[in-house]
């Protein structure tokens, strides 16, 4: 499910582990920075996950949104361009996609389920159950 709720705040403790996940994401080859990589990974049906910057331009929103809205990607979104840039070793980034289930699942549990449509979660959690 997208959300166009305003960014989430957080505490400085959620900010840094979700940070860190995605630190740790990109490092593993779970996620892709930039609007671009977000776009194509959103194409190919790869996508779990979206973290988008509020502060970026109207123009680099308008590449990236549409296509998650389209792809019923969930999107987070972040206040600071640069603070998701200095995850990934760069001055800034508009979006950053998480293509991993299990990263996915850990940043939306981080910042408290707020993203997580409640029925997906409710099915998720039945697959779990059978699985295990």
């Amino acid at each position: 499910m997208v959300h166009d709720d305003p960014p989430v705040e957080l505490s400085e403790a959620v900010r840094r582990k979700v940070l860190g996940l995605v630190g740790l994401g990109v490092r593993g080859r779970l996620a892709v920075a930039g609007a671009e990589s977000v776009r194509e990974q959103a194409r190919r049906g790869t996508l779990r996950l979206a973290i988008v910057a509020s502060d970026v331009s109207r123009h680099s929103r308008d590449k990236v949104i549409p296509l998650l809205r389209a792809k019923r990607v969930t999107v987070l979104e972040w206040p600071s361009a640069a603070e998701l840039g200095a995850v990934v070793g760069r001055q800034s980034t508009a979006a950053i996609g998480i293509v991993d289930d299990a990263l996915a699942r850990g940043i939306r549990d981080a910042v408290g389920g707020s993203t997580t449509d409640r029925s997906a979660a409710h099915s998720s959690r039945e697959t779990h159950r059978r699985m295990g």
